[in-house]
């Protein structure tokens, strides 16, 4: 078979560089596979995964066969100089020393030399592979056998430290978020059995131990669970679950022996989709990487043909001109030259962004959008769900003196339990169990205005003050001046009082504006609920920017407004109602993502926890990654413009050259995985 190169979106090749090599053996590491110097060397490279087929020998030792190359190369380099300089040997001359020095190169070069053919076999001429291969076998040319081993061993050591710097990167984040158990206990006959994760059938009762990761997605048969849901949202804090609430996979139980019926297969669970996200996050690339791409393909011939410019063009105008010293000059140019700092730190600082996001709970379904959120002006949000709770409460219940607090309320409870709106289940989470000895004759709900049934031989209404107003029931307050909900209440013809219900703002929310607002950035509150309730919530939180009443074509021209003024604007919101929105937004963040699969395939952004404190984190992320990103390219280019000025002037040698090229790389990897340390 012949080989497939890889192109992404722009039609950048993605296989035979040396960023590719590097991802594909820190892979090779993850999965305890043997690392091969090249990705390239194989007729099916688009087939390598996990079950490619592949008579893969499993080896335990790979990080130290990484560095064996090196120790040997570095052994025979400095056995070599110690004879050259130290303990000269009569028989250390002539062709044994060139032997003994090729023989030092060979285990560090042969992998590199090989890669450059390949590369230029299958198209990709200008590679980092060819830029090495030219200055060490130009040094070794011009007689300069020891630099020449040298240049080729550092570059050796900081791939290695390159592949290990990605291979932790990688495990990091998929440590934090596989955290499926390979085994649980399933109960089939009353009989408890061990069973692997991936074999057990939706339907089937998981038994979870006090300490326990549940394994896959289910429903909590017992009455009550807490768990650690840390692995999914990044919060430690415990989470009570009651019996018949969703339980997913990873979730830790804290408490005693509970039971799970399984309802999601183990690969369609959400931690293996959002393991999955992450994991092809890296795809989606930033125009700062998509740009470096592009520039190392143009970069890296101009600076073959000015390497060559260096040693041939002194002829005409040097009168002393000597060969050797130029050629040299031309060599150390392009070792100075060799993109590695760029190609391999960039990807690595915005994997690592996405790693220390999903930690935290959040995550960026590219790198592109990591940037584009550090940048953002505006953060648009919708009210319910996002800065409230979603879940309407009683607020308040004001009743008329004469009337019997208990028996009134447990008259409307009842009552109540006749409809499926949220009002009903707010008054009955607020009141408690329905009082059975309530009889109600003539149950009939009137559409727009609420319930009325007969009770004891009288009238009970609850529902809106139209209700009472058809019934001719007179009361003595000004709906208007209410902000809440309203429901009113009258027995026996008698108005009785009334009950508000609300959607509760969540707790964080009051914090997160605060952040938004010291962070510069302008917020505004879209909602289609009643204008009185919206201000009310924005008033409290201290949004200047809110409107209520708005469908859906309502959001799209006012976040249409905001970009009329050629500004940024991050939509927050449910992900799907909104899709609209969402689609017009430059990042769509969703909150809700444990509560909806269609939520994290639509949005750009997913929260998982429903906490709103998470978009100021979000923000912070992806400004913190793009200033490390910025951070390796200004000093990658600093340093390397300053000592090839230097090493075309005559003023630099090979061994600054290496710290230009493999030192900056260095550099810039431990800059780069500096992130994924930072809390945010």
């Amino acid at each position: 078979m012949k080989h497939i190169h890889n192109y992404d979106a722009q039609g950048k090749q993605l296989c035979c560089t040396e960023e590719e090599k590097i991802n594909y053996q820190a892979d090779a590491l993850i999965k305890n596979k043997p690392v091969k110097d090249t990705c390239c060397a194989t007729d099916d490279h688009d087939q390598h995964t996990d079950d490619d087929g592949h008579d893969h020998a499993v080896s335990s030792d790979n990080n130290v066969k990484l560095f064996l190359p090196a120790a040997v190369s570095f052994i025979a380099l400095l056995t070599a100089l110690i004879l050259d300089n130290y303990f000269p040997q009569t028989w250390f001359t002539g062709w044994v020393r060139i032997a003994w020095y090729v023989a030092a190169y060979l285990p560090v070069g042969l992998p590199v030399l090989k890669e450059a053919v390949e590369s230029i076999t299958k198209g990709e001429v200008f590679s980092e592979f060819l830029l090495m291969s030219i200055a060490t076998i130009g040094a070794f040319a011009i007689g300069e056998y020891p630099e020449g081993v040298a240049v080729m061993l550092f570059y050796s050591v900081g791939e290695v430290f390159q592949t290990l710097a990605v291979k932790r990167a990688k495990t990091n984040i998929k440590t934090l978020l596989d955290q499926r158990p390979d085994e649980v206990t399933v109960l089939r006959n009353n009989q408890a059995m061990t069973l692997k994760a991936e074999i057990v059938s939706i339907g089937d009762i998981i038994q979870l131990k006090a300490g326990e990761k549940l394994g896959l997605d289910g429903e909590l048969l017992s009455e009550t669970a807490s768990f650690n849901t840390a692995a999914l949202t990044g919060e430690s804090k415990p989470d009570t679950k009651t019996k018949g609430d969703s339980v997913l996979a990873g979730m830790i139980n804290l408490n005693a022996v509970s039971q799970v019926k399984v309802t999601t297969a183990y690969t369609d669970s959400k931690l293996s989709r959002i393991l999955e996200l992450v994991q092809n996050a890296a795809a989606q690339k930033a125009p700062t990487e998509l740009f470096i791409r592009k520039f190392a393909k143009i970069y890296t011939p101009i600076v073959v043909a000015l390497a060559v410019a260096i040693c041939v063009v002194p002829y005409v105008f040097v009168e002393t001109y000597v060969f050797s010293e130029w050629l040299y000059r031309a060599l150390i140019f392009l070792v100075i030259s060799c993109p590695c700092a760029l190609v391999i730190s960039i990807p690595l600082g915005y994997f690592g962004g996405i790693g220390a996001a999903s930690r935290n709970g959040i995550l960026f379904k590219g790198s592109n959008f990591l940037d584009t959120i550090s940048t953002i002006q505006n953060v648009v949000m919708d009210k319910t769900g996002t800065m409230t709770e979603g879940v309407f409460k009683v607020q308040e219940v004001n009743l008329k003196p004469e009337v019997n607090r208990d028996e009134i309320l447990k008259l409307v409870n009842a009552l109540e339990s006749q409809s499926t709106h949220p009002v009903a289940t707010a008054i009955h989470q607020y009141v408690g169990d329905i009082d059975s000895s309530i009889t109600l004759n003539n149950v009939e709900e009137i559409s727009g205005h609420g319930l009325k049934a007969d009770v004891n031989g009288k009238a009970l209404l609850v529902g809106n003050f139209r209700l009472l107003d058809k019934y001719a029931v007179a009361y003595d307050i000004d709906p208007a001046t209410i902000v809440y909900t309203v429901i009113a209440i009258a027995y026996d013809h008698k108005f009785a009082g009334y009950i508000t219900i609300a959607d509760s703002i969540k707790e964080d929310a009051q914090l997160t504006i605060d952040t938004l607002k010291k962070l510069g950035i302008n917020i505004t509150m879209l909602s289609g609920d009643k204008s009185s309730v919206v201000q009310f919530v924005a008033q409290k939180l201290g949004i200047t920017n809110a409107f209520g009443d708005l469908l859906p074509e309502d959001k799209v021209n006012k976040v249409k407004e905001i970009k009329a003024r050629n500004e940024t604007v991050a939509f927050v919101g449910d992900g799907v109602n909104d899709a609209p929105v969402v689609a017009l937004s430059d990042v769509g963040i969703a909150m809700g993502g444990l509560g909806s699969d269609a939520t994290i395939e639509t949005a750009d952004v997913v929260i998982q926890d429903d906490k709103p404190g998470k978009i100021p984190t979000a923000i912070a992320i992806g400004k913190q990654t793009k200033r490390i990103v910025w951070q390796n390219i200004s000093l990658a280019f600093g340093v390397k413009a300053i000592v090839l000025i230097l090493g075309a002037g005559g003023l630099a040698t090979m061994w600054e050259a290496v710290f230009a090229d493999v030192g900056v790389a260095l550099l810039a990897i431990l800059n780069a995985v500096r992130i994924q340390r930072m809390k945010f």
